[in-house]
């Protein structure tokens, strides 16, 4: 029997009832009927439990996730989805570009660096490079810390920490300094921790060729068409017809298959990030922000505004901030003039600083400046968030990229192996700390060419006409977007 995943609702309730607990909603009772109905908890890691049940655990699941969403919440004044609301939460929402005062030292300075602590020494700093970049080169940069971070955290995705550690140790890779490879794992470990079922025929050492198709470079080649089709004034409603012009549904996961089949039904924005979607606050919107904030250099608001009309198609709330966090991040690194500690302290202007994601942020990097271990940093992000979320929701995620690019100095080998060496959602994670870091970086030239050369200057898609491109072409794509209203 075929077992949609992301979309079943007797799957769906156990991750509502997580989320209603972790956005000040009360779900006690309503868990209570579920389980004394004998309704199974959410599957753990996989999107579709094993085997079907029955058609009133399924009318029920329906009839909770409704009442759930009818519950009030006691975080929604400190945790607002709708824009104008988020800037009044917002003390130091950046200025416009034109109207923004530069980060002094003392700002962007005292969160510090702390590169080459553990693992790698970096081979260079975050600090503005002393010859200027094409904002091609920067661009394609970008693009290829994007897949390079991705495919490095692809084989893993999924596995439990401990399992990466054991993994990579096994064949001297630890702390990771290149692509993970079977070659030389024990068969009881692979057994016992095998890799990446859809990845690891295409991302490991010995057999990648180009960059495969991910959804973590689908969504911002889909980001450039709505760009190109709308222009930077785009809604929120043309991004949800380009999906459904150019997105394979089958290529959509969590939060973003919820908003499709929502759409699929007659729901419109921003309705469609909300019914009966537990994922609204998971790492989805965060992976699609890139392409606002490279097309935005020195506006971080710009990028933030656009990152927002994005991410509400399918999320809410600290969904949202991720994605506007990021946008405004990769806005202030696409500049070159500051470090990285400064493009992330711009960064959490545009999250409401009593937010869990603002307060989860402020908490990975104080850990990363304490600790010369980077194991530490992660030992403790995990204690503090994996009791209570999922491997995949935004909060831990957003906050162990933040942490990885601090400790590494914004250095790009430093960034990507300590993201993905954090574990949760090591590909995503993987993406968006090699997208800054490659940023930084500004010439694909100063990035190694044991990341790089495997990649063939070949991408892997299935939107649009996409298929086989070239990370110079696509910067060079994105460039062109920049400068359109």
């Amino acid at each position: 029997m075929l077992r949609l995943t992301w979309v079943q609702p007797e799957d769906l309730i156990g991750h509502e009832l997580r989320q209603a607990t972790q956005d000040g909603r009360e779900p006690k009772p309503i868990a209570a009927r579920w389980r004394s109905a004998g309704g199974p908890e959410a599957p753990a890691t996989a999107g579709a439990s094993p085997t079907p049940t029955s058609r009133y655990l399924r009318q029920l699941a329906e009839d909770l996730l409704d009442e759930l969403a009818d519950l009030p919440s006691a975080l929604a004044d400190d945790e607002p989805t709708d824009l104008e609301r988020i800037k009044s939460a917002c003390p130091n929402w950046p200025l416009p570009a034109g109207g923004r005062s530069r980060p002094s030292c003392g700002q962007s300075c005292r969160w510090g660096g702390t590169g080459g602590r553990s693992g790698t020494p970096p081979a260079r700093a975050s600090a503005p490079t002393q010859t200027p970049a094409t904002p091609d080169q920067h661009l394609e940069s970008a693009w290829l810390g994007r897949a390079v971070g991705c495919l490095l955290g692809k084989p893993v995705e999924k596995l439990p920490l401990e399992a990466i550690r054991l993994l990579a140790k096994s064949t001297g890779n630890w702390p990771l300094t290149t692509y993970f490879t079977a070659r030389g794992v024990p068969e009881d470990l692979l057994q016992k921790h095998p890799w990446n079922r859809r990845s690891a025929q295409t991302s490991l050492a010995e057999n990648i060729d180009g960059m495969p198709e991910d959804d973590d470079l689908n969504y911002p080649l889909l980001n450039l068409l709505v760009l190109q089709r709308h222009g930077k004034s785009f809604t929120t409603t043309d991004v949800a017809r380009t999906w459904l012009d150019e997105l394979p549904a089958g290529r959509t996961f969590t939060a973003e298959r919820i908003a499709y089949r929502n759409l699929l039904t007659g729901l419109e924005p921003p309705h469609t990030a909300r019914h009966r979607n537990p994922f609204r606050e998971w790492i989805g919107a965060l992976i699609r922000a890139d392409v606002h904030g490279w097309t935005n250099p020195g506006d971080p608001a710009a990028a933030a505004e656009q990152a927002h009309r994005d991410a509400t198609l399918t999320h809410t709330a600290n969904g949202v901030y991720a994605a506007m966090f990021t946008a405004a991040t990769i806005a202030t690194a696409a500049t070159g003039e500051h470090d990285v500690h400064a493009c992330l302290r711009t960064g959490l202007t545009v999250v409401p600083p009593r937010s869990r994601l603002a307060r989860a942020v402020h908490h990975a990097i104080q850990l990363a400046r304490e600790h010369d271990d980077f194991d530490k940093v992660v030992d403790e992000l995990h204690a503090t968030h994996a009791p209570t979320h999922h491997w995949v929701h935004a909060v831990p995620n957003t906050a162990l990229v933040a942490a990885a690019l601090t400790h590494a100095n914004g250095d790009f080998s430093g960034s990507i192996c300590r993201a993905v060496s954090g574990g949760c959602d090591t590909d995503s994670n993987g993406a968006t700390a090699g997208s800054i870091a490659g940023l930084l970086a500004a010439d694909p030239a100063a990035l190694p060419d044991h990341w790089t050369a495997p990649l063939k200057n070949r991408l892997s898609t299935s939107i649009g006409d996409f298929n086989g491109i070239g990370f110079d072409t696509l910067a060079h794509l994105t460039h062109r977007e920049t400068h359109r209203s």
